[in-house]
């Protein structure tokens, strides 16, 4: 695999270049306040460090899903104020991210300088790649890093067309995400266990079918765990299930077996003929005693026990979605109790934990465990993707420098 340039291979002067960066500005945004900062605060110290170097520093994102329309309510410009305060410095806008309105505002930028380039989806052909506009943006600048690992998976004109135009470069960020996706996955110390979470298998099928070949324990948490359960001819009752899926089940069941990778499934679940918080009918059952009107809306205490003690025998953890319906209480207690568990063995060094997707972060966050795993990813579908094990055109085109 082709070494990644890094910004450690630019020129340490870079008094005056101007660096095109694509960052993810991509933030929720409550009441026309950012209501979670996370992805400002992952792109500071490239930022930070190609700005103290001396560059002109050019940032381009999409924000929202404008569909090559100018929309104000999408305008990056609403992200200068905040991504200002958390560098400490002050940025400019820059009202287009092509052509010469935004050649003219740039010719007034100093070296040190940082200007957010107007939202890169106001053009139709960025979703497109269209090489038209990927030339008009590489002629802003002289070198390119893109630090936007949660937009490598889309072959868009911002993440992939201009890697070919101009000397390219991963930033911080996505340097720090390879590298941890590359320990948990790529050359790992074993053993390795995966937990999978979430609703549905239809949409975690690939992930399912490339981490057999790559992990020792295979957790299967969620709804996606009833299906698992279903083709076992357990019967579970009106839980969530996808049972037209039974068959794809059976067969990664067959495929783990001569992978030598142990399927880890609940033994005793929590369950209640209700989907609400703290439902009067909860109770903690075998998974062989789900009653016909109830469904498994968690995992319960036996079962957390003995992943928590699998946990225990590995080395490497990658940790992609819920084990129960987390966000309604009670039914965060084995997601909350695991994550702990992988947050201890992390901090006594016994476990590299590697953790991404959108749900997960959250779950994370909800145990209050988020900064003790080795590392936390905010992309969800180039993180997913990365767990399928498809090439993400963003690092690509990297690597091909």
């Amino acid at each position: 695999m082709t070494k990644l340039k890094t910004l450690d291979d630019l020129p340490e002067d870079l008094t005056g270049k101007r660096v095109l960066v694509r960052v993810d500005l991509n933030v929720p945004m409550q009441d026309g306040a950012v209501s979670d900062d996370t992805r400002l605060r992952a792109a500071v110290p490239t930022i930070a460090e190609l700005s103290d170097r001396g560059a002109i520093v050019l940032l381009l994102s999409h924000f929202g899903r404008p569909k090559g329309q100018k929309r104000p309510d999408m305008s990056t410009a609403l992200l200068v104020k905040p991504l200002s305060n958390l560098l400490g410095r002050s940025v400019r806008f820059v009202e287009d991210c092509r052509g010469p309105e935004a050649e003219g505002a740039i010719a007034t930028m100093l070296p040190g300088n940082a200007g957010i380039l107007e939202n890169t989806r106001f053009h139709a052909g960025e979703e497109k790649n269209d090489p038209e506009l990927a030339q008009g943006m590489a002629a802003l600048g002289d070198f390119y890093v893109n630090d936007a690992f949660s937009a490598a998976h889309r072959a868009h004109a911002s993440t992939e067309g201009v890697a070919h135009l101009l000397p390219s470069f991963a930033g911080r960020a996505m340097e720090a995400e390879l590298k941890a996706l590359e320990k948990a996955l790529g050359s790992p110390e074993r053993p390795v266990a995966a937990v999978v979470g979430g609703a549905k298998v239809s949409t975690k099928l690939a992930v399912l079918g490339h981490l057999i070949g790559r992990v020792d324990h295979l957790i299967i948490g969620g709804g996606m765990a009833n299906t698992f359960l279903a083709a076992r001819g357990v019967d579970v009752g009106k839980s969530l299930a996808e049972h037209d899926l039974t068959g794809e089940a059976t067969a990664i069941f067959e495929r783990a077996e001569e992978a030598g990778c142990t399927i880890h499934l609940p033994y005793d679940v929590v369950v209640a003929n209700e989907f609400a918080p703290n439902p009067p009918s909860m109770r903690t059952c075998n998974v062989h005693e789900v009653a016909a009107d109830e469904m498994i809306l968690d995992l319960g205490p036996a079962a957390v026990e003995a992943l928590a003690d699998v946990l225990k025998t590995c080395r490497t953890l990658v940790w992609n979605g819920p084990l129960g319906a987390f966000e309604t209480p009670p039914f965060d207690s084995a997601t909350v109790a695991l994550a702990r568990t992988a947050a201890a063995l992390t901090k006594e060094s016994s476990l590299v934990s590697v953790a991404g997707g959108g749900d997960t972060v959250a779950a994370l966050n909800h145990a209050g465990v988020a900064d003790d795993f080795s590392f936390v990813s905010t992309a969800g579908g180039a993180f997913l993707e990365w767990m399928e094990g498809r090439a993400l055109p963003g690092v690509a085109a990297l690597r091909q420098q």
